[in-house]
């Protein structure tokens, strides 16, 4: 099946400079959906650049489905880094005649690329589209985990299934949705004034991962474990502050850093595991300078160089490139592994199916960081074992 009939061209010539691009600008090498579709076969990409066209269940944010050529002005005007790009812009997707269209085509086309092994990086349209992006993940037989960069949890404790998806809902119906193939969920830099106490009590529950934007201030790092575990991430342009991202409705004076945001964008770039990207919530009606636009391209350019910096150290093949450690807590009840990847120093944990402490035991990797084996070696079983375990057993 040809992709091209859920797309509309866009025109390079909105985006070029009089005197055209210079030859290291992404521009100059960016394959776009003008007059002829790119080709996704014998010059397959790497990563495939998409908008989608469409705010109807952006909930308070209406002008979002505007925003993918804004940050196309911005994108292709930066330099690409030292490495050989290999970027297809496919065009938009436009608003279907119901909103359920929109979902379904953007469900098939993240679905066909990723079983191609191209990286979708979608741009534009509410955050909704997020149940759109985890739907392409159905029929590829695997369990997904999901990273949300948002400042807010889109999820009512009210909701039924038969409740309508929007914005501000989506999480729900990802939650809720059968077959379930969820095995974890991630929400970063949400601000606890904006979230329930029933909402978090409901993540505890299910074993989730939340991150307090205070717990990433000044130390992006601690989460580069969370979203290396992550197979796809959504981005709510709204968890950055006013001051750096006015271009979104809900955008507040706290939340992320531009820089912080483009570092997490960053280490999405560089998860092996990672197999789409999507950004949302951007509106131009709201962003006068262009800003926003600007450091949503920053963050693209920022993923994109992730991606090509990639240490390809996971899974653990071949055993001589990693340190294995050993350490037991609880009274030596349980036997916890640790390896360290000898390229990028990057930590994983193993966490046996059945919670036995025999290393014959079929296990799940799980990343992590150094300070979780130090809490295991001083007696102490991290609570990412714990979360982790609960999810196997």
């Amino acid at each position: 099946m040809s992709l091209s009939v859920f797309f509309s061209p866009v025109t390079p010539q909105d985006f070029t400079p009089s005197n055209g691009f210079f030859r290291s600008q992404i521009g100059a090498s960016i394959r776009i959906f003008d007059q002829e579709f790119p080709d996704l076969e014998e010059e397959k990409p790497d990563l495939a650049l998409f908008g989608v066209m469409d705010d109807r269940m952006a909930v308070g944010n209406l002008g979002c489905a505007d925003g993918a050529n804004t940050i196309r002005g911005h994108l292709y005007g930066l330099y690409q880094g030292d490495y050989r790009l290999r970027l297809a812009d496919l065009g938009n997707i436009r608003a279907g005649e119901n909103v359920t269209d929109t979902y379904a085509a953007v469900k098939t086309v993240c679905e066909e690329l990723i079983k191609s092994g191209i990286l979708p990086i979608i741009i534009g349209g509410g955050q909704d589209i997020t149940y759109a992006q985890y739907l392409a993940y159905e029929k590829l037989e695997q369990r997904v985990e999901v990273s949300i960069v948002d400042s807010r949890f889109d999820i009512d404790q009210e909701q039924t299934e038969s409740a309508p998806l929007n914005a501000q809902t989506y999480i729900n119906h990802i939650i809720l949705h059968e077959p379930d193939y969820l095995f974890n969920l991630n929400n970063l830099a949400y601000q606890t004034y904006f979230v329930s106490k029933e909402s978090i009590a409901m993540y505890e529950k299910l074993y989730f991962n939340a991150v307090r934007l205070g717990m990433i201030a000044g130390q992006v790092d601690q989460v580069e474990p969370v979203i290396r575990s992550a197979d796809m991430m959504s981005f709510d342009v709204g968890a950055i502050r006013f001051s750096d991202a006015p271009g979104n409705a809900y955008a507040t004076v706290n939340g992320l850093f531009g820089d912080e945001a483009c570092q997490i964008c960053r280490y999405a770039g560089m998860s092996d595991k990672l197999t789409s990207i999507g950004f949302y919530e951007y509106n131009p009606l709201h962003d006068t300078r262009g800003q926003t636009a600007m450091l949503l391209a920053q963050m693209v350019w920022y993923f994109i160089e992730g991606f090509y910096n990639r240490k390809h150290d996971a899974p653990l093949i071949p055993k001589s490139a990693y340190i294995t450690y050993r350490t037991s807590v609880h009274n030596d009840a349980y036997e916890l592994v640790f390896v360290k990847s000898k390229k990028s120093d990057r930590w994983w944990m193993q966490v046996p199916y059945s919670g036995s402490k025999s290393v014959n035991e079929r296990y799940h990797l799980v990343p992590c960081r150094y300070e979780d084996y130090q809490t295991a070696v001083s007696g102490e079983m991290p609570d990412l074992w714990w979360k982790t375990h609960q999810k196997l057993v």
